[in-house]
Order: structure tokens, then C-alpha cells, then sequence
């Protein structure tokens, strides 16, 4: 599959430890966003998943029926192994995890590639790099990600998106209340945790951000 900018408009990230720790809501919502619309899904068990390596492969392996059944782009957080296991469309790299240039080095462009990016230096590294699109936060502060530094502020992420030779998709602390705030700064699109997956109305959610475009 080939990266679209597009792809970032509405992006969801998560995992089992973003709905209470129930696979089975965490299917029922996620599935619920792909049918509102979302542009790309990024399976992220981790942080405080108690899954076993078994079980995030099975949940994946569902996750990626889904993705197909609704022609979203399927990105899979730093694991390479699970996303060969589960034919993921991409990889999401963050600067704690593999070393970026590694993983370009194994996927030689058959899976797309993300890449966190949270200081200046940091996208003047990747835009050395042939990466897909940065993910760049928090803009706001957020509790979905326990190890998320100090809030950018929009005026921050509007200077890394200047910065940026790749796309840039805010991340951290984004709700309905800062959506028009934070597209101000000219990024591509926005992910989200939090703000869909623990949402009463996933599907509503989803298509009001995708309204605020």
C-alpha cells in the first residue's frame, strides 16, 4: 500500500489497555470508528496491556480482518514480527523503540513507516530519513500515553510541521474542543486515543472531527 496524506486525517491509536482492558469492547469500538470513517488504525498494545505475546497476536489478527473489511490502512506500533505475523500496511516507530534506521533498513519499503518526532531535533534527523510521515505531541497535555512529554502548544507544532519535509499527524490531548485550533498549524492530520476510544459515541466522535475538516 502506498502512503496518502490522507491517511493522517483522522488517525486512531490503540489498544485493549485504551478500553479497560475488554478485547472485546476494544473490537466493538474500533470497528464501530472504521465504519465512521477514520483514515488509518494504528494497533498499539502496550503500556499497560496485560495481554500475553499470543493474545496480542490474535487480537491483531482480528483487528486486521477489520481493517480489510473497511479499507483502512492498518499500522502496527514498533513490532515488526507482529506486523509481518499480521500483514500490517505499516510501522509506527517512536524514538524509544527500535532504532529507526533499522527498521527502514528491514521493511526496504514494503511497509510504510512513521516515525515520533518531539523536539527540533528530532524532525531535522528525519528528514534525513525516508519515512512516511511524523507523528509529532503532545500538543495538549494528555494521560492516554504515560511516558508523553510537556504539551508542544499549537504554536509548537505549527513550527515542526514548518520544520517537517515529511507530513506531520498532531498527537496529545486532541478532543472536539481543539481539533480547529490544532489544523491550524498546517499538519496533515490528527490522532487520537482517548478522544474515540473512550467516547459513548464512537462513530459520532469520529464524524465530528472529520466534519471540523
Amino acid at each position: 500500500m502506498l502512503f496518502k496524506n490522507g491517511m493522517l486525517r483522522c488517525y486512531l491509536i490503540g489498544g485493549s489497555q485504551d478500553t479497560h482492558h475488554d478485547p472485546d469492547e476494544f473490537l466493538t469500538k474500533v470497528e464501530a470508528a472504521m465504519q465512521a470513517g477514520i483514515t488509518a488504525f494504528q494497533y498499539r498494545e502496550k503500556g499497560t496491556s496485560t495481554l500475553s505475546k499470543a493474545e496480542t497476536l490474535a487480537l491483531g489478527q482480528q483487528v486486521r480482518e477489520l481493517a480489510t473489511k473497511y479499507g483502512v490502512p492498518l499500522f502496527v506500533d514498533d513490532d515488526l514480527e507482529l506486523a509481518a505475523a499480521i500483514k500490517a500496511d505499516g510501522i509506527h516507530v517512536g524514538q524509544k523503540d527500535q532504532r529507526i534506521e533499522e527498521v527502514l533498513a528491514a521493511v526496504s519499503d514494503q511497509l510504510m513507516v512513521g516515525y515520533s518526532c518531539n523536539t527540533a531535533a528530532q524532525v531535522a534527523h528525519a528528514n534525513q530519513l525516508n519515512v512516511d510521515y511524523i507523528g509529532t505531541g503532545p500538543v495538549f497535555p494528555t494521560i492516554s500515553k504515560d511516558d508523553a512529554g510537556s504539551a508542544l502548544g499549537v504554536d509548537g507544532l505549527a513550527d515542526f510541521v514548518e520544520q517537517s519535509a515529511h507530513p506531520v499527524v498532531a498527537i496529545g490531548g486532541i478532543s472536539l474542543d481543539n481539533v480547529g485550533a490544532t489544523l491550524t498549524s498546517g499538519c496533515a492530520g490528527l490522532s487520537m486515543i482517548s478522544m474515540v476510544l473512550g467516547a459513548d459515541d464512537v462513530a459520532g466522535t469520529v464524524k465530528k472531527i472529520l466534519e471540523l475538516y
